[in-house]
């Protein structure tokens, strides 16, 4: 694969992302909604471009990505949309709606293509084939840089020092595995603070699940044996670790020691449960994943098999959205494409079927994973027994899907002929307060659709005007903020941003509280429902939903729209609960000398560690707060000043 010159940021295993300092051009169209001036802004661009590889974008009138692309072949390949008749209609629509591009050349396919997939998950455009599920994949980390190095589980971008294992399909069972590692191997799971403050064992020692490093149960040499094994284990050596330990618990037997013997006992059946849980036989794949796509009622479900070391590590079936005239190899080489932007490659991807730019996704992971990667099909043997798993699993995934999908279908039916809607909503705002007497209020808003909650989309505030206590006041003041902020950015409400369904968690107060605001903003036709408990708190499904004209509905107490009412309102008190705990957690933990100018971590850190409270810096003497080590005069002058403004 072609190289980037010097200054220019390469993509080498996934570590530094592309920017887009390169060749860029942009050209403007009108903004008159025709097929005719869309193809203008292609032609424009056209004469700009060469016939060089890179990524393109697509905007609109309002300058949003409708699509990203890449090419080998700027050039020849964006001179394609000028060819309507040749355009599927799903791609000509996108052409009427197009008034100016974006270019940005690469050195090679290959790197368009990775820099497409990293758009595409920035942007999430409306025509791109996209992988909804945005969930990052937690991974397993043994962490570097200390004598006893910790196990834990891990999310998001790889920067901490340490061998990272992974991904897991799910945190449950990385949960599950870490436990029976700890089992095994008896790593702590502390953090260093909690390791360096022990004085006794703590109750993990106690249950058999760490070694105590941090009272010198252990020492150096032999908790590093066992951070030799895990890593064995964790790399694919699980027999001969099983072996090992097999032979430490004969001669621990031989030699009387009955007590070491139990222990390794106790060990080996943690080696036994974990490979005993697998529910998918991979004894000889070593390091792969494996994709099979099942098709059917126009959804696609892919199926995913994470294998490592020969190990299963769990299942994931994914739904890819916007799949419409697109094709199924074409549907899956973007859901790779995207995937592998986060996940790092593995040496073996199998798949179900060939796809014809295998050749192209090869390089480009290879460039991802700084090593070969191979795409195959497998024809025969344990690899084709495992594909056809994974098939069986796609099939019966997409089949609950769209079971799913027939009952969700008709639930929201049910609801918008209780509710009164004009239509079977595409997003459900939920409201919901959580405070305790008017502290830490924080006000809290979930979204949800056809296809289940959007959690990305979730978003709390912090209330700051509202008076304690004042529950309407709260909700008139997240109902403001929320609403001013959709008519500043979305004023034609065609971006998404607007609910075709509000529910708020309240009666007759929070009704009219909400009513009047947006009715103050000028808003009076976004649908509002209040949802209060009943008489009995709900727990007999006896809630009342409110009108804003003031009538009152109730639903039978088996109804299955109740049940979806009640978990959307559960669902935004859970939200509301975590955020207004997370927030007095972050008070308690606050010290009163943050709020001191000029006083970084470093210095707090000196004071408190030379005082031993907030309260002894406070009244500390000036010629005190000289001494303490690490606090110089100026320090010291400006922590007595604050304490003693009048000083």
């Amino acid at each position: 694969m072609a190289r980037t010159p010097a200054g220019t940021p390469s993509h080498p295993n996934g570590a530094e992302r592309f920017h887009e300092d390169r060749a860029t051009y942009v050209v403007k169209g009108s903004t008159q909604p025709d097929i005719e001036t869309g193809v203008k802004a292609i032609r424009d661009t056209v004469r700009t471009l060469k016939p060089k590889p890179g990524v393109y974008r697509m905007l609109d009138a309002r300058g949003d990505v409708l699509y990203v692309g890449k090419a080998r072949a700027l050039k020849n390949r964006v001179a394609n949309y000028c060819q309507i008749s040749n355009l599927s209609s799903r791609l000509q629509r996108m052409v009427s709606q197009t008034r100016a591009m974006e270019i940005i050349t690469t050195n090679s396919e290959a790197e368009a293509l990775l820099l497409e997939a990293q758009l595409i998950k920035r942007f999430r455009p409306p025509y791109n084939v996209l992988l909804r599920d945005d969930k990052s994949f937690p991974f397993i980390l043994l962490r570097a840089g200390h004598d006893f190095p910790r196990i834990m589980k891990h999310r998001g971008a790889r920067k901490v020092k340490g061998d990272y294992y992974g991904p897991f399909a799910s945190a449950g069972s990385v949960n599950t595995t870490i436990n029976a590692l700890q089992k095994l191997f008896l790593l702590r799971s502390c953090t260093d603070s909690f390791l360096s403050r022990r004085d006794r064992p703590c109750l993990l020692y106690q249950i058999k699940r760490c070694s105590a490093p941090c009272v010198g149960r252990i020492d150096k040499d032999g908790y590093a044996d066992l951070v030799r094994q895990a890593k064995e284990f964790l790399g694919g050596k699980s027999g001969a670790v099983q072996r090992e330990i097999e032979t430490q618990m004969a001669r621990a037997a031989e030699a009387l020691d009955f007590e070491s013997a139990a222990m390794l006992r106790d060990r080996l059946r943690a080696a036994t449960f974990i490979q005993g849980s697998q529910a998918i036989n991979a004894e000889g794949v070593g390091d792969a994943d494996v994709f099979a796509l099942a098709h059917k009622g126009g959804q696609i479900a892919i199926q995913g098999f994470f294998i490592r070391g020969g190990q299963n590590w769990g299942h994931r079936a994914f739904f890819p959205s916007h799949i419409a005239e697109v094709s199924e190899d074409e549907v899956l080489s973007r859901v790779l494409a995207q995937f592998y932007e986060e996940v790092p490659p593995p040496r073996t991807i199998l798949l179900d079927r060939e796809l014809p730019d295998r050749v192209l996704l090869e390089e480009a992971f290879c460039e991802l994973a700084g090593r070969k990667v191979e795409i195959s099909v497998p024809q025969r043997g344990d690899r084709r027994r495992l594909m056809e798993q994974a098939s069986r699993n796609a099939v019966e995934a997409l089949d609950r899907r769209l079971a799913e999908s027939g009952t969700q279908a008709r639930v929201m039916r049910e609801l918008t002929e209780f509710l009164e809607l004009p239509e079977v909503p595409g997003r459900i705002e939920v409201y919901d307060n959580s405070h305790i007497q008017g502290d830490k209020a924080v006000g809290a808003m979930i979204v949800a659709g056809p296809e289940g909650f959007r959690k990305n989309q979730y978003r709390k505030f912090n209330i700051r005007q509202a008076q304690t206590n004042d529950d309407f006041g709260m909700m008139r003041e997240v109902m403001s903020r929320r609403f001013s902020r959709a008519l500043e950015e979305d004023p034609d409400r065609d971006g998404g941003l607007w609910p075709d369904l509000v529910l708020i968690d309240g009666g007759k107060g929070q009704m009219s509280s909400v009513r009047d605001t947006l009715e103050e903003l000028g808003i009076e036709d976004v649908p509002l429902i209040g949802v209060a408990k009943g008489p009995h708190h709900g727990r007999e499904g006896r809630e009342v939903f409110h009108f804003p004209d003031g009538r009152e509905k109730t639903l039978p107490v088996n109804s299955p729209v109740l049940f979806y009412l009640q978990r959307l309102r559960d669902e935004a008190h859970r939200f509301a609960i975590g955020a207004h705990r997370a927030k007095r957690s972050r008070a308690i933990s606050a010290s009163p000398l943050d709020e001191i100018p000029g006083i970084g971590p470093a210095r707090k850190r000196a004071l408190l560690l030379h005082f031993g409270t907030a309260g002894k810096v406070r009244a500390a003497a000036l010629e005190d707060l000289k001494r303490a080590p690490g606090v110089s005069e100026a320090v010291a002058q400006a922590v007595y000043d604050f304490y003693h403004p009048s000083g």
